[in-house]
Protein backbone atom coordinates (compact mmCIF):
# COMPACT_ATOMS: atom_id res chain seq x y z
CA UNK A 1 0.00 0.00 0.00
CA UNK A 2 1.60 3.35 -1.37
CA UNK A 3 1.07 6.39 0.89
CA UNK A 4 2.74 9.30 2.26
CA UNK A 5 2.91 11.86 5.28
CA UNK A 6 2.33 15.13 4.95
CA UNK A 7 3.30 17.18 7.95
CA UNK A 8 0.77 19.25 9.00
CA UNK A 9 0.44 22.59 11.24
CA UNK A 10 3.58 20.97 12.94
CA UNK A 11 5.77 24.07 12.40
CA UNK A 12 7.50 27.56 14.28
CA UNK A 13 8.17 30.36 12.87
CA UNK A 14 11.60 31.41 13.13
CA UNK A 15 12.56 34.53 14.54
CA UNK A 16 13.51 37.31 12.38
CA UNK A 17 14.55 41.53 13.46
CA UNK A 18 12.44 44.46 12.40
CA UNK A 19 12.65 47.51 14.57
CA UNK A 20 8.89 47.20 16.00
CA UNK A 21 7.80 44.55 17.91
CA UNK A 22 3.83 43.27 19.30
CA UNK A 23 3.59 44.14 22.94
CA UNK A 24 1.13 43.73 25.97
CA UNK A 25 1.07 47.50 27.80
CA UNK A 26 -0.40 45.96 31.36
CA UNK A 27 -2.60 49.03 32.76
CA UNK A 28 -2.48 50.05 36.26
CA UNK A 29 -6.41 50.18 36.55
CA UNK A 30 -10.19 50.66 34.33
CA UNK A 31 -10.26 54.51 35.39
CA UNK A 32 -13.67 55.55 34.22
CA UNK A 33 -15.12 53.01 33.00
CA UNK A 34 -18.84 51.67 33.04
CA UNK A 35 -20.20 47.84 32.35
CA UNK A 36 -23.71 46.48 31.93
CA UNK A 37 -23.19 42.43 32.29
CA UNK A 38 -27.45 42.09 30.71
CA UNK A 39 -25.76 43.88 27.65
CA UNK A 40 -22.26 42.48 27.29
CA UNK A 41 -23.24 38.56 27.88
CA UNK A 42 -24.77 36.06 26.49
CA UNK A 43 -27.53 34.00 28.38
CA UNK A 44 -25.22 31.00 28.96
CA UNK A 45 -23.04 33.22 29.96
CA UNK A 46 -24.93 34.79 32.81
CA UNK A 47 -26.80 31.52 33.74
CA UNK A 48 -23.13 30.02 34.15
CA UNK A 49 -21.85 33.20 36.82
CA UNK A 50 -25.00 32.76 38.74
CA UNK A 51 -25.04 29.13 38.89
CA UNK A 52 -21.34 29.17 40.35
CA UNK A 53 -22.04 32.42 42.57
CA UNK A 54 -19.41 34.40 40.68
CA UNK A 55 -20.01 38.54 40.30
CA UNK A 56 -22.20 39.79 37.51
CA UNK A 57 -19.96 43.32 38.25
CA UNK A 58 -16.40 41.50 38.49
CA UNK A 59 -14.06 44.00 37.85
CA UNK A 60 -12.18 41.95 35.45
CA UNK A 61 -15.14 41.87 33.21
CA UNK A 62 -14.75 45.97 32.90
CA UNK A 63 -13.75 47.09 29.51
CA UNK A 64 -10.36 48.67 29.45
CA UNK A 65 -10.09 52.77 29.98
CA UNK A 66 -10.79 54.43 26.11
CA UNK A 67 -8.77 57.15 27.83
CA UNK A 68 -5.72 54.83 28.19
CA UNK A 69 -6.20 52.79 24.96
CA UNK A 70 -6.41 56.47 22.72
CA UNK A 71 -3.23 58.06 25.04
CA UNK A 72 -0.98 54.49 24.40
CA UNK A 73 -2.43 54.70 20.76
CA UNK A 74 -0.75 58.40 19.92
CA UNK A 75 2.43 57.23 20.72
CA UNK A 76 2.56 53.71 19.32
CA UNK A 77 2.58 52.44 15.08
CA UNK A 78 -0.58 50.43 15.74
CA UNK A 79 -3.34 48.87 18.48
CA UNK A 80 -5.37 46.12 18.28
CA UNK A 81 -6.95 44.12 21.07
CA UNK A 82 -7.37 45.35 24.57
CA UNK A 83 -7.83 42.45 27.17
CA UNK A 84 -10.58 43.08 29.68
CA UNK A 85 -9.37 40.49 31.85
CA UNK A 86 -5.62 41.13 31.75
CA UNK A 87 -6.24 44.90 31.61
CA UNK A 88 -3.88 44.77 28.71
CA UNK A 89 -3.78 46.25 25.45
CA UNK A 90 -2.10 44.97 22.29
CA UNK A 91 0.13 47.01 20.36
CA UNK A 92 2.68 47.15 17.39
CA UNK A 93 5.62 49.67 18.86
CA UNK A 94 9.36 50.39 18.20
CA UNK A 95 11.63 50.50 21.57
CA UNK A 96 12.02 54.12 21.28
CA UNK A 97 8.08 54.15 21.51
CA UNK A 98 7.75 51.51 24.30
CA UNK A 99 10.09 53.15 26.18
CA UNK A 100 7.70 56.44 26.10
CA UNK A 101 4.92 54.11 26.69
CA UNK A 102 6.67 52.65 29.94
CA UNK A 103 7.05 55.64 31.73
CA UNK A 104 3.36 56.42 31.41
CA UNK A 105 1.63 56.61 35.06
CA UNK A 106 -1.21 54.33 34.69
CA UNK A 107 1.07 51.34 32.61
CA UNK A 108 2.28 48.65 35.28
CA UNK A 109 4.13 46.48 32.53
CA UNK A 110 5.47 45.91 29.57
CA UNK A 111 5.38 41.72 28.26
CA UNK A 112 6.84 41.68 24.50
CA UNK A 113 4.90 38.76 22.26
CA UNK A 114 7.14 36.86 20.11
CA UNK A 115 7.09 35.62 16.64
CA UNK A 116 6.55 31.70 17.50
CA UNK A 117 3.87 29.51 18.03
CA UNK A 118 3.40 25.78 17.20
CA UNK A 119 -0.04 23.84 16.29
CA UNK A 120 0.34 19.73 16.93
CA UNK A 121 -1.01 17.93 14.25
CA UNK A 122 -0.76 15.88 11.31
CA UNK A 123 -2.45 14.05 8.67
CA UNK A 124 -1.45 10.58 7.18
CA UNK A 125 -2.93 10.46 3.58
CA UNK A 126 -3.50 6.30 2.93
CA UNK A 127 -5.09 4.92 0.01
CA UNK A 128 -6.66 3.02 2.61
CA UNK A 129 -7.04 2.60 6.24
CA UNK A 130 -8.37 0.45 9.26
CA UNK A 131 -11.69 2.51 9.81
CA UNK A 132 -11.86 0.42 13.32
CA UNK A 133 -10.70 3.47 14.53
CA UNK A 134 -13.17 5.28 14.41
CA UNK A 135 -14.90 2.98 16.54
CA UNK A 136 -12.44 2.08 19.10
CA UNK A 137 -11.31 5.97 19.28
CA UNK A 138 -14.71 6.75 21.19
CA UNK A 139 -14.90 3.52 22.36
CA UNK A 140 -11.81 3.44 24.49
CA UNK A 141 -13.64 6.18 26.35
CA UNK A 142 -16.64 3.88 27.18
CA UNK A 143 -18.88 5.87 24.50
CA UNK A 144 -21.80 3.52 24.48
CA UNK A 145 -21.91 4.20 28.21
CA UNK A 146 -23.48 7.56 27.49
CA UNK A 147 -25.13 6.70 24.83
CA UNK A 148 -26.91 4.31 26.87
CA UNK A 149 -27.53 6.93 29.48
CA UNK A 150 -28.98 9.54 26.65
CA UNK A 151 -25.81 11.78 27.38
CA UNK A 152 -24.45 13.74 24.00
CA UNK A 153 -23.30 17.11 25.50
CA UNK A 154 -26.73 18.56 24.61
CA UNK A 155 -26.96 21.83 26.08
CA UNK A 156 -23.25 22.83 26.38
CA UNK A 157 -21.18 25.07 24.65
CA UNK A 158 -18.30 24.22 23.25
CA UNK A 159 -15.53 26.73 21.92
CA UNK A 160 -12.77 25.76 19.16
CA UNK A 161 -10.07 27.69 18.48
CA UNK A 162 -8.39 26.85 15.46
CA UNK A 163 -7.01 27.68 11.99
CA UNK A 164 -10.00 27.31 9.66
CA UNK A 165 -13.27 25.30 9.51
CA UNK A 166 -13.36 24.13 5.45
CA UNK A 167 -16.31 22.06 4.94
CA UNK A 168 -17.88 22.49 8.34
CA UNK A 169 -21.08 24.34 6.70
CA UNK A 170 -21.19 21.45 4.11
CA UNK A 171 -19.42 18.44 4.89
CA UNK A 172 -22.23 15.22 5.79
CA UNK A 173 -19.99 14.25 9.64
CA UNK A 174 -21.55 17.85 10.67
CA UNK A 175 -25.14 17.95 8.71
CA UNK A 176 -26.59 16.96 12.51
CA UNK A 177 -25.08 20.09 14.02
CA UNK A 178 -26.16 22.38 10.78
CA UNK A 179 -29.66 20.76 11.33
CA UNK A 180 -30.05 21.74 14.70
CA UNK A 181 -28.78 24.94 14.40
CA UNK A 182 -26.07 24.55 17.35
CA UNK A 183 -23.73 26.59 15.32
CA UNK A 184 -24.35 29.51 17.57
CA UNK A 185 -21.71 32.07 16.29
CA UNK A 186 -18.32 32.18 14.58
CA UNK A 187 -15.57 34.69 14.47
CA UNK A 188 -12.12 34.57 12.30
CA UNK A 189 -10.18 36.81 14.34
CA UNK A 190 -7.12 36.75 11.76
CA UNK A 191 -9.53 38.85 9.29
CA UNK A 192 -12.28 40.13 11.65
CA UNK A 193 -15.30 39.06 9.77
CA UNK A 194 -17.65 36.05 10.68
CA UNK A 195 -16.53 33.80 8.08
CA UNK A 196 -14.45 30.81 9.11
CA UNK A 197 -15.47 27.69 6.77
CA UNK A 198 -12.52 28.32 4.70
CA UNK A 199 -8.52 27.94 4.92
CA UNK A 200 -6.74 25.21 7.26
CA UNK A 201 -9.05 22.55 7.71
CA UNK A 202 -7.09 21.42 10.92
CA UNK A 203 -10.25 22.67 12.98
CA UNK A 204 -12.42 20.75 10.92
CA UNK A 205 -10.71 17.52 11.84
CA UNK A 206 -10.85 18.66 15.82
CA UNK A 207 -14.05 19.35 15.02
CA UNK A 208 -14.99 16.54 13.90
CA UNK A 209 -13.73 14.31 17.20
CA UNK A 210 -15.81 16.43 19.46
CA UNK A 211 -18.97 15.89 17.81
CA UNK A 212 -19.04 14.64 14.23
CA UNK A 213 -20.99 11.75 13.13
CA UNK A 214 -19.39 9.65 9.58
CA UNK A 215 -21.68 6.99 8.26
CA UNK A 216 -24.16 6.58 11.18
CA UNK A 217 -21.08 6.35 13.73
CA UNK A 218 -19.86 8.70 16.04
CA UNK A 219 -16.53 10.45 15.73
CA UNK A 220 -16.52 12.05 19.21
CA UNK A 221 -18.67 12.03 22.27
CA UNK A 222 -20.61 15.72 22.18
CA UNK A 223 -22.54 15.14 19.26
CA UNK A 224 -25.59 16.56 20.58
CA UNK A 225 -23.20 20.03 22.06
CA UNK A 226 -23.39 23.83 20.92
CA UNK A 227 -20.50 25.47 19.05
CA UNK A 228 -18.32 28.71 19.20
CA UNK A 229 -16.18 28.62 15.94
CA UNK A 230 -13.07 30.73 16.33
CA UNK A 231 -10.33 31.19 14.03
CA UNK A 232 -7.34 32.54 15.50
CA UNK A 233 -4.27 31.06 13.66
CA UNK A 234 -2.77 32.63 10.30
CA UNK A 235 0.27 30.52 9.02
CA UNK A 236 2.02 33.65 7.58
CA UNK A 237 1.42 36.13 10.40
CA UNK A 238 3.32 35.12 14.00
CA UNK A 239 2.85 37.87 15.60
CA UNK A 240 -0.92 37.95 16.38
CA UNK A 241 -1.70 34.23 17.58
CA UNK A 242 -1.19 34.80 21.39
CA UNK A 243 -3.88 37.93 21.17
CA UNK A 244 -6.20 36.32 19.14
CA UNK A 245 -6.50 33.74 21.50
CA UNK A 246 -6.55 35.89 24.39
CA UNK A 247 -9.31 38.13 22.18
CA UNK A 248 -11.14 34.47 21.22
CA UNK A 249 -11.35 33.37 24.95
CA UNK A 250 -13.42 36.36 26.24
CA UNK A 251 -15.40 35.78 22.89
CA UNK A 252 -15.87 33.11 23.87
CA UNK A 253 -16.44 33.68 27.98
CA UNK A 254 -19.04 36.63 26.77
CA UNK A 255 -20.81 34.31 24.39
CA UNK A 256 -21.59 30.99 26.69
CA UNK A 257 -19.12 28.50 26.36
CA UNK A 258 -18.55 25.84 29.40
CA UNK A 259 -15.45 24.29 27.29
CA UNK A 260 -12.92 25.19 25.39
CA UNK A 261 -10.75 23.18 22.80
CA UNK A 262 -7.04 24.92 22.32
CA UNK A 263 -4.30 22.91 19.83
CA UNK A 264 -1.87 25.97 20.11
CA UNK A 265 1.31 25.31 21.94
CA UNK A 266 4.18 27.91 22.65
CA UNK A 267 7.55 26.42 23.62
CA UNK A 268 11.11 27.30 22.12
CA UNK A 269 12.14 30.36 20.53
CA UNK A 270 9.42 31.78 22.64
CA UNK A 271 10.00 30.51 25.93
CA UNK A 272 12.91 28.63 27.87
CA UNK A 273 11.88 25.59 29.06
CA UNK A 274 11.85 26.53 33.04
CA UNK A 275 9.35 29.07 32.16
CA UNK A 276 6.74 26.44 31.52
CA UNK A 277 5.44 26.73 35.41
CA UNK A 278 1.76 27.86 34.42
CA UNK A 279 2.42 31.97 35.40
CA UNK A 280 4.82 32.74 32.70
CA UNK A 281 3.39 32.73 29.54
CA UNK A 282 0.08 35.46 28.79
CA UNK A 283 -2.20 32.59 27.51
CA UNK A 284 -1.21 30.00 30.46
CA UNK A 285 -2.22 33.05 32.56
CA UNK A 286 -5.35 33.94 30.96
CA UNK A 287 -6.29 30.57 31.06
CA UNK A 288 -6.22 30.33 34.58
CA UNK A 289 -8.85 33.74 34.50
CA UNK A 290 -11.39 31.25 32.48
CA UNK A 291 -11.01 28.58 34.98
CA UNK A 292 -12.15 31.10 37.57
CA UNK A 293 -14.79 31.67 35.66
CA UNK A 294 -16.32 28.68 35.15
CA UNK A 295 -15.10 27.56 31.69
CA UNK A 296 -12.92 24.27 30.90
CA UNK A 297 -9.83 24.96 28.32
CA UNK A 298 -8.73 21.80 27.06
CA UNK A 299 -5.48 22.11 25.42
CA UNK A 300 -3.11 19.59 23.64
CA UNK A 301 -0.07 18.40 25.65
CA UNK A 302 2.20 18.97 22.65
CA UNK A 303 3.42 17.05 19.94
CA UNK A 304 7.59 17.77 21.79
CA UNK A 305 7.86 14.20 23.41
CA UNK A 306 10.36 12.62 20.87
CA UNK A 307 12.60 15.63 20.58
CA UNK A 308 15.21 18.31 22.64
CA UNK A 309 12.17 20.31 24.23
CA UNK A 310 9.77 16.92 25.48
CA UNK A 311 7.81 18.87 28.35
CA UNK A 312 4.63 20.76 28.39
CA UNK A 313 3.89 23.70 27.10
CA UNK A 314 2.43 26.96 27.69
CA UNK A 315 -0.84 27.47 27.89
CA UNK A 316 -0.97 23.30 28.42
CA UNK A 317 1.40 24.20 31.74
CA UNK A 318 -1.54 26.45 33.03
CA UNK A 319 -2.86 24.91 36.40
CA UNK A 320 -6.74 25.34 35.51
CA UNK A 321 -6.61 23.61 32.07
CA UNK A 322 -7.36 20.07 31.19
CA UNK A 323 -4.36 19.27 29.68
CA UNK A 324 -4.06 16.00 27.30
CA UNK A 325 -1.77 13.97 26.47
CA UNK A 326 -1.68 10.93 23.42
CA UNK A 327 -1.82 7.21 23.44
CA UNK A 328 -0.64 5.01 20.81
CA UNK A 329 -3.85 2.86 19.55
CA UNK A 330 -1.83 -0.03 18.82
CA UNK A 331 -0.52 -0.03 21.80
CA UNK A 332 -2.73 1.18 24.35
CA UNK A 333 0.13 3.34 25.61
CA UNK A 334 2.28 6.72 25.14
CA UNK A 335 2.33 7.57 22.07
CA UNK A 336 5.87 8.47 21.25
CA UNK A 337 5.79 12.10 20.22
CA UNK A 338 3.41 13.08 23.37
CA UNK A 339 4.77 15.85 25.39
CA UNK A 340 5.18 15.08 29.26
CA UNK A 341 5.37 16.67 32.85
CA UNK A 342 6.27 17.59 34.93
CA UNK A 343 5.61 21.65 35.12
CA UNK A 344 8.80 23.43 35.51
CA UNK A 345 7.45 24.03 39.11
CA UNK A 346 6.85 20.16 39.57
CA UNK A 347 3.38 20.13 39.21
CA UNK A 348 1.34 16.94 37.37
CA UNK A 349 1.01 17.40 33.82
CA UNK A 350 -0.82 16.12 31.81
CA UNK A 351 -4.01 15.67 33.45
CA UNK A 352 -5.16 12.93 31.19
CA UNK A 353 -4.73 11.19 27.62
CA UNK A 354 -6.86 9.76 24.72
CA UNK A 355 -5.90 8.27 20.98
CA UNK A 356 -2.95 10.40 19.63
CA UNK A 357 -4.21 8.72 16.43
CA UNK A 358 -7.67 9.33 15.71
CA UNK A 359 -9.99 9.19 11.94
CA UNK A 360 -10.74 12.73 11.26
CA UNK A 361 -13.35 14.32 8.87
CA UNK A 362 -11.00 16.33 6.35
CA UNK A 363 -12.74 19.29 3.55
CA UNK A 364 -14.29 15.73 2.48
CA UNK A 365 -14.45 12.28 3.42
CA UNK A 366 -12.83 11.03 5.97
CA UNK A 367 -8.28 10.08 7.06
CA UNK A 368 -6.45 9.29 9.51
CA UNK A 369 -4.49 11.77 11.33
CA UNK A 370 -1.65 12.02 14.38
CA UNK A 371 -1.34 14.78 17.27
CA UNK A 372 -2.34 15.00 20.78
CA UNK A 373 -4.36 18.01 19.08
CA UNK A 374 -6.81 15.17 18.11
CA UNK A 375 -6.00 13.67 22.07
CA UNK A 376 -7.84 17.07 22.75
CA UNK A 377 -11.32 17.65 21.22
CA UNK A 378 -11.69 13.60 22.35
CA UNK A 379 -11.46 14.48 25.69
CA UNK A 380 -13.52 17.58 25.19
CA UNK A 381 -16.16 16.13 23.99
CA UNK A 382 -16.19 13.55 27.10
CA UNK A 383 -15.98 16.69 29.61
CA UNK A 384 -19.09 17.96 27.67
CA UNK A 385 -20.71 14.82 28.52
CA UNK A 386 -19.56 15.09 32.15
CA UNK A 387 -20.53 18.60 32.63
CA UNK A 388 -24.09 17.53 31.03
CA UNK A 389 -24.30 15.03 34.05
CA UNK A 390 -22.60 17.00 36.79
CA UNK A 391 -24.21 20.96 35.50
CA UNK A 392 -23.35 22.25 38.83
CA UNK A 393 -19.77 21.42 38.69
CA UNK A 394 -17.52 24.47 38.43
CA UNK A 395 -14.54 24.07 35.67
CA UNK A 396 -11.91 23.15 38.35
CA UNK A 397 -14.62 20.48 40.01
CA UNK A 398 -15.21 19.04 36.26
CA UNK A 399 -11.34 18.74 35.84
CA UNK A 400 -11.60 16.81 38.59
CA UNK A 401 -13.88 14.24 38.18
CA UNK A 402 -12.58 13.74 34.72
CA UNK A 403 -8.62 13.05 36.03
CA UNK A 404 -10.54 10.66 38.71
CA UNK A 405 -12.24 9.10 35.69
CA UNK A 406 -8.78 8.27 34.17
CA UNK A 407 -8.56 4.74 33.67
CA UNK A 408 -5.39 4.79 35.95
CA UNK A 409 -6.87 6.10 38.62
CA UNK A 410 -5.33 6.79 41.25
CA UNK A 411 -2.31 6.24 39.62
CA UNK A 412 -0.13 8.90 37.76
CA UNK A 413 3.15 9.52 35.48
CA UNK A 414 4.08 11.77 33.32
CA UNK A 415 3.51 10.37 30.08
CA UNK A 416 -0.63 9.03 30.52
CA UNK A 417 -1.21 11.20 33.03
CA UNK A 418 -4.45 9.57 34.84
CA UNK A 419 -4.85 7.55 31.48
CA UNK A 420 -7.84 7.57 28.93
CA UNK A 421 -10.97 8.79 30.78
CA UNK A 422 -14.04 6.14 31.25
CA UNK A 423 -17.61 7.07 31.25
CA UNK A 424 -18.44 4.63 33.43
CA UNK A 425 -16.26 6.31 36.82
CA UNK A 426 -18.05 10.00 35.59
CA UNK A 427 -21.28 8.09 35.73
CA UNK A 428 -20.76 6.89 38.52
CA UNK A 429 -18.47 9.11 40.48
CA UNK A 430 -16.16 7.42 43.23
CA UNK A 431 -16.51 4.23 41.79
CA UNK A 432 -14.92 1.38 44.31
CA UNK A 433 -11.13 -0.24 42.66
CA UNK A 434 -11.75 -3.99 41.39
CA UNK A 435 -10.42 -6.52 43.35
CA UNK A 436 -6.40 -7.18 44.10
CA UNK A 437 -5.09 -8.76 41.71
CA UNK A 438 -1.26 -9.14 42.55
CA UNK A 439 0.69 -9.92 45.69
CA UNK A 440 3.93 -7.83 46.24
CA UNK A 441 6.83 -9.52 49.16
CA UNK A 442 9.84 -7.27 49.12
CA UNK A 443 13.15 -9.00 49.87
CA UNK A 444 16.65 -6.80 49.63
CA UNK A 445 16.15 -4.24 47.47
CA UNK A 446 13.61 -6.35 45.19
CA UNK A 447 10.02 -6.26 45.31
CA UNK A 448 8.76 -10.16 43.76
CA UNK A 449 5.20 -9.85 42.37
CA UNK A 450 2.79 -12.38 41.77
CA UNK A 451 -0.08 -12.14 39.52
CA UNK A 452 -3.06 -14.13 40.46
CA UNK A 453 -4.08 -16.43 37.81
CA UNK A 454 -7.95 -15.53 37.32
CA UNK A 455 -6.42 -11.85 36.42
CA UNK A 456 -3.59 -12.53 34.20
CA UNK A 457 -2.35 -15.94 32.54
CA UNK A 458 0.82 -15.79 30.39
CA UNK A 459 -1.01 -18.59 28.13
CA UNK A 460 -3.68 -16.03 27.25
CA UNK A 461 -1.69 -14.34 24.29
CA UNK A 462 -4.52 -11.92 23.62
CA UNK A 463 -3.89 -9.76 26.00
CA UNK A 464 -0.24 -9.02 25.09
CA UNK A 465 0.71 -5.91 23.23
CA UNK A 466 -2.29 -4.11 25.33
CA UNK A 467 -3.56 -2.18 28.48
CA UNK A 468 -4.55 -5.11 29.50
CA UNK A 469 -1.15 -7.24 29.78
CA UNK A 470 0.56 -3.93 31.18
CA UNK A 471 2.25 -3.06 34.96
CA UNK A 472 2.05 0.81 34.71
CA UNK A 473 5.09 1.83 37.70
CA UNK A 474 6.25 5.20 39.19
CA UNK A 475 8.34 5.67 41.49
CA UNK A 476 8.02 8.72 43.86
CA UNK A 477 10.01 10.78 46.70
CA UNK A 478 8.83 12.32 50.09
CA UNK A 479 7.58 15.52 47.92
CA UNK A 480 5.27 13.39 45.33
CA UNK A 481 7.35 14.10 42.90
CA UNK A 482 8.08 11.15 40.27
CA UNK A 483 11.50 9.80 39.76
CA UNK A 484 10.95 7.24 37.47
CA UNK A 485 7.86 5.79 35.71
CA UNK A 486 7.25 3.14 32.89
CA UNK A 487 5.06 0.48 31.50
CA UNK A 488 6.17 -3.17 31.70
CA UNK A 489 5.06 -5.43 29.58
CA UNK A 490 3.65 -8.85 31.67
CA UNK A 491 4.11 -12.23 30.41
CA UNK A 492 4.62 -14.30 33.31
CA UNK A 493 2.65 -15.18 36.57
CA UNK A 494 5.77 -13.89 38.55
CA UNK A 495 7.92 -10.37 37.94
CA UNK A 496 10.87 -8.58 39.80
CA UNK A 497 11.16 -4.70 40.12
CA UNK A 498 15.22 -3.92 41.36
CA UNK A 499 15.48 -0.27 42.23
CA UNK A 500 17.53 1.40 39.92
CA UNK A 501 19.22 4.34 39.98
CA UNK A 502 16.82 7.19 39.58
CA UNK A 503 14.76 5.23 42.24
CA UNK A 504 17.03 5.31 44.62
CA UNK A 505 15.63 8.59 46.48
CA UNK A 506 12.16 7.59 45.79
CA UNK A 507 10.28 6.81 49.19
CA UNK A 508 6.90 4.66 47.61
CA UNK A 509 6.51 3.43 44.54
CA UNK A 510 3.03 3.52 43.17
CA UNK A 511 1.68 0.18 40.49
CA UNK A 512 -1.20 -0.36 38.80
CA UNK A 513 -2.81 -3.54 37.02
CA UNK A 514 -5.83 -3.79 35.01
CA UNK A 515 -7.49 -1.75 37.25
CA UNK A 516 -6.32 -2.09 40.70
CA UNK A 517 -3.34 0.66 42.28
CA UNK A 518 -1.20 -0.29 45.36
CA UNK A 519 1.06 2.07 46.61
CA UNK A 520 4.15 0.87 48.32
CA UNK A 521 5.90 2.97 51.24
CA UNK A 522 9.39 2.86 51.95
CA UNK A 523 11.47 3.63 55.21
CA UNK A 524 14.23 5.73 54.18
Amino acid sequence: MKHVKLLFFLFTVQIFTVNAQTHWVVFTDKEGTTFDPYAYFDAKAIERRVQMGYDLYHYSDFPVSSKYVNDVAQHTDSVSYASRWMNALSVWATPEQIQVVSGFPFVSEIIPIQQNYILCGWEDYESSFDTTLLTRQTLAMQGEQFRQQGIDGKGIRIAIFDGGFPGVDSHPAFEHIRTGNRIIKTYDFVKKSEFVYGYNAHGTMVMSVIGGIYDGKPMGLATGAEFLLARTEKNSEPYSEEVNWAAALEWADQNGADIVNSSLGYTYHRYFPYEMNGQTAFVSRIANTAASKGILVVNAAGNEGDNDWKIIGAPADADGILTVGGINPNTDYKISFSSIGPTTDLRRKPDVSAYGQTIVAGKKGIKSAFGTSFASPLVAGFAACGKQLHPDADAMLLKQYIQQSGLLYPHYDYGHGYGIPQASKIIRLNSPMPDKNFEITEENEQLNIKFTKDTFSSEDYNLIGTYESYLFYAWQDANHVITEWGVIQITEQEFVIERSANSTSATSLSLHFKGYTEVIEFNK
